[in-house]
């Protein structure tokens, strides 16, 4: 398994759920987030580096829903870095479901990382381009 990218897991639970039986739609920015905080967890030099008083900011979030997820479902959320520029970044996700493969939601989220201290946009630069280089996938191979 590639190392760059982060597996989590989730159980589709009542809680989750809509009026119609299957998660909704605002439930799936939850899941994507809990696969980032995995990838910081995993990722010992990209966590370091929010520990030096760095926030990652969401600044752009595209999901595709492929297929409903309902009840009990086994849900893989697979998260990657998959784009690196001069002040923004994305992280690519795909939420597959456990048991059939099928493709659930696919979803591309462009961050800044934001200095908590000064308010300012923090360049890819830098310790921060050596930190980010080594866990990049390509967006093709993200996808």
């Amino acid at each position: 398994m590639d190392s760059r990218i982060t597996h989590t897991q989730v159980r589709v639970r009542g809680f989750h759920l809509d009026g119609y039986g299957h998660v909704n739609h605002a439930r799936y920015l939850e899941f994507l987030e809990e696969g980032r905080w995995a990838f910081a967890d995993e990722h010992p030099a990209f966590a370091a580096g929010m520990a030096e008083g760095v926030a990652l900011v969401a600044v752009n979030l595209n999901i595709d829903y492929r297929r409903a997820a309902v009840i009990n479902d086994d849900l893989d959320i697979e998260t990657c870095l998959s784009h690196i520029g001069g002040r923004s970044a994305r992280v690519a996700h795909r939420i597959v479901h456990r048991d059939s493969g099928e493709l659930v939601v696919s979803a591309l989220l462009t961050f800044v990382l934001l200095d908590q201290r000064s308010g300012e946009v923090v360049p890819l630069e830098g310790v921060w381009r050596e930190r980010l280089e080594p866990l990049l996938v390509a967006e093709a191979e993200a996808r």
